[in-house]
């Protein structure tokens, strides 16, 4: 699996649990709430004031 900006939180937390520490890491304390599990990756970064394409490596990185 690739994430990508458009990958729901809810399917990378699903299929890649250990990566909920990096979300948590920049401010996304939210993931059980159910709103936070239907936003893209693009959504919760620019709700969270983050850089997508710095998360996506970190995100892809983890899962590889």
């Amino acid at each position: 699996m690739k994430i990508t900006k458009d990958t729901l939180l809810g399917d990378i937390l699903d299929i890649a649990p250990q990566t909920a520490p990096i979300f948590m890491s920049i401010g996304m304390h939210c993931l059980g709430c159910p709103s936070a599990r239907s936003e893209t990756v693009e959504q919760a970064c620019w709700v969270h004031g983050q850089d997508v394409d710095d998360l996506l490596a970190k995100l892809n990185a983890a899962i590889e």
